[in-house]
């Protein structure tokens, strides 16, 4: 029988592991400033943003993301931009996996209405060659005489 430390289901007591705290970030003596910073270069510290482009636009217009393009602000974050990048790249994928189905099922119709005319492309192939023997026959019979 396994120790009771090693039971499974038990609850650890411990605190929780806190990863090292990040390069300029705030101490618990100041948590207004880091330790290598001074106030000038706190107060000029912007949040990370870009500008939109035209197609960025679009596809923030065409995710549901804003509901007007003038509703679209200046700056967005990056994150909600690649948050519509890749729902506009999963809407386009399945748009072509519909495509591709209904253009299967034309294919498909198509097909039958050729087997049903009695023609396949093996029948198809035979005439064009047929036909190019013929020219062949013809170009060759010209420059004889």
């Amino acid at each position: 029988m396994l120790p009771a430390r090693l039971r499974p289901g038990r609850l650890l007591s411990a605190a929780p592991l806190r990863p090292p705290a990040p390069r300029g970030a705030a101490t618990a003596g100041d948590p207004a400033r880091s330790p290598g910073t001074t106030r000038a270069e706190q107060a000029h510290r912007v949040v990370a943003s870009c500008k939109p482009s035209k197609f960025d636009k679009k596809i923030l217009l065409w995710t549901g993301r804003f509901k007007t393009e003038e509703e679209i602000p200046q700056r967005i974050p990056p994150e909600m931009l690649d948050k519509a990048r890749n729902k506009a790249r999963v809407k386009a994928c399945y748009i072509m996996i519909g495509l591709s189905i209904i253009a299967c099922f034309a294919v498909i119709v198509s097909a039958k209405k050729a087997a049903a005319r009695h023609e396949s492309l093996t029948s198809l192939n035979l005439a064009k060659k047929a036909k190019w023997r013929e020219e062949a026959a013809l170009a060759a019979e010209a420059k004889t005489k």
